[in-house]
């Protein structure tokens, strides 16, 4: 049996035009053109460029420009939709260092929406962690439909990207929207992280998020012109972290911890962390698309994996576990994920649910 390399180092995040993915007269072969395109990321290096996209360039300005507006305003205004008042639903404000990276505060504050759910729903009657109805400021009022709007525009996308990464495996391209993400769990943050100092006040470099990997399937960032994006290539027991500054109307797209279990390890979640070095705000606005709450994730069988065993990394990831031995649905493992990231509230959501 076949293992993936145990590393595979990279000096550039490279850059795919998915126009085939989104347009609708596109023929299959332009299509598995492009899957091709992706799998060979997916491989190298777990992150990408996405143009070609059709995201609306004047939606995102108009959601940069009210997100711009609300980080704006003081403290005690944007603490009126913090995340203690979206109880399990997990949404709202949290300040500056209210959110851990391997139990480390970040440097950065930030908003947490997700798909809007109403009372009625049947994950939200049962007090499911993640899901609920959003909390909005209301100022700026704008910032509500420019959310709303980016978050339907994405997941066309993200179900787009989704049907590539299918035919890249050899699989139906219908394969995730039919099956675990036929219902997916839609989450966004929208991120500011201030200017500083490059060090804290321990000697360690001031990360605005630490070393990490994402938790789901695929991730979609939109970030501005401040740059200080890194991905981790490790090459032969040598580790490089490769710049993956903004290429305007471009998407940064990367696989998530979920996907790389999926695939045995053949596509990684590749760990990232961002430095604040601009000398101003950086914003930075990730889109996660992933796995339906009750999806039970275990590896596939695609044409592209057969005769591959699991690739086991957990010495090299920055965590040290294994994304290989996980048993469950991904509400399981985004629960344990996240209640690391904010234990506080964490806490607090299962005491009262």
């Amino acid at each position: 049996m076949n293992s993936p390399p145990p590393s595979r180092g990279f000096e550039q995040v490279p850059v795919i035009d998915v126009r085939a993915l989104v347009d609708s007269s596109s023929t299959l072969a332009e299509r598995q053109a492009v899957a091709e395109q992706m799998g060979a990321a997916c491989r190298q290096s777990g992150f990408f460029y996405v143009v070609g996209h059709g995201v609306d360039e004047a939606l995102q300005r108009r959601l940069e420009t009210a997100s711009r507006r609300f980080f704006a305003l003081p403290v005690e205004e944007k603490l009126a939709i913090r995340m203690a008042r979206g109880g399990a639903a997990w949404r709202g404000y949290f300040p500056v260092g209210g959110e851990l990276t391997s139990g480390r505060p970040d440097r950065k504050e930030g908003l947490y929406f997700g798909t809007e759910l109403g009372p009625e729903h049947p994950l939200v009657r049962a007090g499911t962690p993640l899901h609920g109805p959003n909390l909005f400021p209301q100022e700026p009022s704008s910032l509500r439909e420019a959310v709303l709007d980016y978050l339907a525009a994405l997941t066309r996308l993200g179900h787009s990207l989704m049907g590539g990464i299918a035919l890249s495996l050899g699989l139906e391209e219908d394969h995730f929207s039919a099956g675990s993400m036929a219902d997916p769990l839609v989450l966004f943050r929208i991120f500011n992280y201030p200017p500083g100092p490059d060090t804290a006040e321990d000697g360690q470099p001031a990360w605005g998020v630490g070393e990490h990997t994402d938790y789901g399937v695929l991730t979609l960032l939109e970030q501005d012109e401040a740059g200080g994006l890194q991905v981790k290539s490790r090459a032969d027991g040598e580790v490089r972290w490769i710049d993956a500054p903004p290429i305007p109307g471009s998407f940064v797209c990367n696989i998530g911890d979920m996907l790389d279990r999926m695939t045995r390890g053949v596509y990684r979640s590749t760990p990232h962390r961002v430095l604040n070095r601009s000398g101003r705000d950086r914003l930075s606005l990730p889109f996660f698309f992933d796995p339906g709450w009750n999806a039970e994730i275990r590896p596939l069988e695609a044409p592209a994996l057969r005769d591959t065993t699991t690739a086991e990394d957990a010495h090299q990831r920055w965590d040290q576990r294994s994304v290989h031995t996980f048993q469950g649905t991904y509400g399981d493992y985004l629960l344990g994920k996240v209640g690391k990231v904010f234990p506080e509230l964490r806490s607090e959501v299962l005491s009262n649910g």
